[in-house]
C-alpha cells in the first residue's frame, strides 16, 4: 500500500496519483491486471466448440484462449462474439465461426517459425490467431475500409508481426514470398495460380473452393517438387473471392 505522509507537498501527491491513474488506465497497476469480462465466455468457446470436436493442437487452443474475439466485431455484436456462428463485420463481410477459423488454422500445422499469407483480412481475427502461432503474417484485404480498421485494431493489440495491406488477394504478396503457409478466407471457384507460385516447397495452402452462393469444399494443398498434393477436409460456406479472379 502506498503511504503518503502529511508533509508531502500537494503537487507531488498530484503527480503520484496521476501516475497511478495512468497505470490503471493501461490495464495494469502494481502487477494487477484489469478483469476480463469475456474470459469465461472465451474458455467456454474453446471447451465446447473446439476441444469437444477435432481441434487437438495445443498451441491453436492456447491462441483461441488468448485472442479477444469480441474486439474484432462491432460493438452491437460483442455479447455474441463467442457464439458458434459467424457475425457481420460490415461491408457485406463476416467474421467466420470460431470452429472454422480453428480448423483452417490447425490444418496449416504451424510450429512457430513460419511466414504465412492470409487472403481476406476481414476484421483481423484470423490474422491475430496466426500472429500467435507463427513468426510473420502478411494479410491482404480487398476492401480498403476493412483493411484500415483491421490494421489499427491489430496495432492496438500489440501485433507487431502482422503486416496488413489493402489489395487484391488473388495476386498475393510477391515481395514477401515465398510463404510457408497460405490461408484463403474467401471462396474462389478455382485455385489462384499466383498464390500457388508464392507457396514454398513443403508449404500448405488451406482454402474453401467452390461456386458462389453454394457450399464449398475446404481443401488442403501441399506443394512438392513435382506439384500439388490435394486433400479434402469437408464442406463449408464462405463469401466468394473477388478481384482479378473474377476476370480470370
Amino acid at each position: 500500500m502506498l503511504s503518503i505522509k502529511k508533509f508531502v507537498p500537494y503537487k507531488f501527491l498530484a503527480v503520484v496519483l496521476a501516475a497511478l491513474c495512468a497505470a490503471g488506465c493501461k490495464g495494469k497497476m502494481k502487477g494487477e491486471e484489469r478483469p476480463d469480462p469475456y474470459r469465461a465466455a472465451r474458455e467456454r468457446m474453446v471447451r465446447v466448440q473446439l476441444e469437444s470436436r477435432d481441434i487437438t493442437d495445443g498451441r491453436v487452443l492456447a491462441a483461441f484462449r488468448k485472442v479477444p474475439r469480441h474486439a474484432f466485431v462491432p460493438a452491437e455484436y460483442q455479447n455474441s462474439a463467442y457464439g458458434d456462428f459467424p457475425l457481420p463485420i460490415g461491408e457485406g463481410q463476416t467474421i467466420s465461426q470460431p470452429y472454422m477459423v480453428a480448423i483452417m488454422t490447425q490444418l496449416l500445422k504451424l510450429k512457430g517459425d513460419e511466414k504465412v499469407l492470409e487472403v481476406g483480412t476481414g476484421s483481423g481475427y484470423q490474422a491475430a490467431i496466426l500472429g500467435e502461432l507463427c513468426k510473420e503474417v502478411y494479410t491482404i484485404e480487398l476492401i480498403p475500409g476493412l483493411a484500415e480498421s483491421a490494421a489499427k485494431r491489430l496495432d492496438s493489440l500489440g501485433y507487431a508481426n502482422i503486416h496488413v495491406k489493402a489489395g487484391d488477394g488473388y495476386l498475393g504478396w510477391p515481395d514477401a514470398a515465398p510463404f510457408d503457409g497460405i490461408i484463403i478466407t474467401c471462396a474462389p471457384e478455382k485455385l489462384p495460380k499466383p498464390l500457388v507460385e508464392q507457396l514454398a516447397i513443403g508449404g500448405r495452402l488451406v482454402v474453401p473452393v467452390g461456386p458462389q452462393h453454394t457450399a464449398q469444399t475446404l481443401t488442403i494443398y501441399t506443394k512438392t517438387d513435382t506439384g500439388l498434393v490435394k486433400r479434402y477436409e469437408g464442406g463449408c460456406y464462405f463469401v466468394p473471392m473477388r478481384g482479378m479472379i473474377e476476370k480470370d
